[in-house]
């Protein structure tokens, strides 16, 4: 295993050394001179009956190509070598990431077009498999999240360097998650303001609240609460990195008194609250996690407190896939909408709102991509041309998997279960625009 390297700087915002650098791929020398075997043809029509005969074609490493079974082709993958082909086959969930992210494995096409015509395919052909393919092919259980291993999964994702996320983020409040797109027309920063007002809205703040948020990424939630909404928030990370932005950015905007940036675990959360809200921090938590997580919320909210819950997850429960936990996400686990409520049944709450943004989770992913694609240079020269390849394919697998359904995301509402003081409708959700007007927001940059 050879790990790729990132370059070294002096700037605080980017990698510093090589060991910042979590990508580890297998670089494997893949020349090859010999023609392919009529065994290797074989297992290549094999391996699309077993995906559910989609149609893609395969380019071997000589240029012969092997066509689909049924139906003209729309894709074509080009493999590099044998050894490629043969890892392809005996495990795709871990192998089609590494292959794609070392240049073994080639698409000609459109990347999210391809990753959702597979995944359409894989998951109607999946409810056919042998017990012994699907063994073979499982997602590999998500690493610990305790609270030394939680740090450890934070630091491999979210301290990659402020520089890189700055490039393909909003320039508005660098929110890492979902966003809103309340009409379809909406720039990238447009909607993610959107999203803030929308969480905002839920948990109906009003000046001299108090908020606790849990998982604040480079906390702009908490800034625009405090600046929008006049409360006093205590926001928990512990990315290193996020928590320095987050503090940078607080005393720049003039909003240190109303915020409290705390490098710490949700797990140490203490006081007591008018609202509780975590965004994307969900899926790090693990599952085994959850009824500490219920205990955490029903002892820091108030009686008459609301309490956000904002997750990607699954409508069933299912594991990451393998290379996305091993390479980008360590320790992720997208809960099922009935593993997210049983954080509500476990701290006897009452759910008051549920909505599924999973549309706009693929409309952000595809601004988010396309931001990406247009700082290529700038992300190879901070890293290399490895991690701009896996990213890329990151990116753009999430748009396929929101897009045909296998992940979704997850807003969910609640409150302890004997608080009265509750709005009759939802109305006052929508009495007007959450989105500002184009133009209308203050860079962070």
């Amino acid at each position: 295993m050879t790990p790729s390297t990132a370059k070294k700087t002096d700037r605080s915002d980017k990698p510093a050394t090589s060991s910042s650098h979590p990508l580890t791929l297998p670089l494997e020398d893949h020349a090859v001179e010999r023609e392919p075997h009529s065994y290797e043809r074989w297992l290549i029509a094999k391996l699309l009956r077993m995906a559910g005969s989609p149609p893609i074609r395969f380019q071997l490493w000589n240029g012969e190509v092997v066509e689909p079974e049924q139906g003209e082709a729309r894709y074509t993958l080009t493999v590099a070598d044998p050894r490629a082909l043969m890892q392809l086959v005996s495990n795709p969930n871990l192998a089609f990431g590494d292959l794609y992210s070392a240049g073994r494995l080639e698409v000609d096409q459109d990347l999210p077009g391809l990753m959702a015509t597979l995944y359409r395919a894989i998951h109607q052909a999946s409810e056919r498999w042998p017990r012994w393919l699907e063994a073979l092919w499982r997602n590999h259980s998500p690493r610990a999240t305790g609270v030394d291993e939680a740090r450890d999964n934070i630091h491999h994702h979210y301290d990659l360097g402020n520089e890189f996320y700055r490039l393909w983020l909003d320039q508005a409040e660098m929110q890492y998650t979902c966003a809103y797109y309340e009409r379809p027309d909406l720039t990238l920063e447009q909607a993610q303001l959107a999203k803030l007002e929308h969480v905002c809205r839920k948990l109906r703040l009003r000046p001299g609240q108090t908020v606790v948020e849990a998982g604040c990424g480079w906390g702009g939630l908490a800034r625009y609460m405090a600046r929008h909404h006049g409360v006093t928030v205590h926001a928990y990370n512990i990315s290193r990195e996020q928590v320095a932005f987050a503090r940078a950015e607080a005393e720049r905007q003039g909003l240190s008194d109303r915020i409290q940036y705390i490098e710490d675990d949700y797990r140490t959360i203490h006081g007591q609250y008018d609202a509780f809200v975590s965004v994307g921090m969900l899926e790090h938590v693990g599952k085994d996690h959850y009824p500490t997580l219920a205990a955490l919320i029903r002892r820091t909210l108030k009686p008459d407190g609301l309490a956000l819950l904002h997750s990607i997850g699954r409508n069933r429960p299912m594991l990451m896939n393998s290379w996305i936990e091993k390479r980008i996400f360590p320790g992720a686990y997208p809960p099922s909408i009935g593993e997210l409520v049983s954080i509500c049944e476990d701290g006897h709450f009452s759910v008051l709102d549920v909505e599924n943004l999973r549309l706009h989770y693929a409309q952000t992913l595809r601004h988010w991509l396309q931001r990406f694609e247009a700082h290529q240079d700038t992300i190879r020269e901070l890293y290399d041309d490895h991690f701009s390849r896996a990213w890329r394919l990151y990116l753009a697998g999430s748009i396929a998997a929101f897009e045909v359904g296998s992940l979704q995301l997850f807003q969910v509402v609640f409150s302890h279960g004997d608080n009265n003081q509750l709005p009759h409708s939802r109305a006052d959700l929508y009495q007007r625009s959450a989105a500002p007007e184009a133009g209308a927001w203050t860079t962070t940059t």
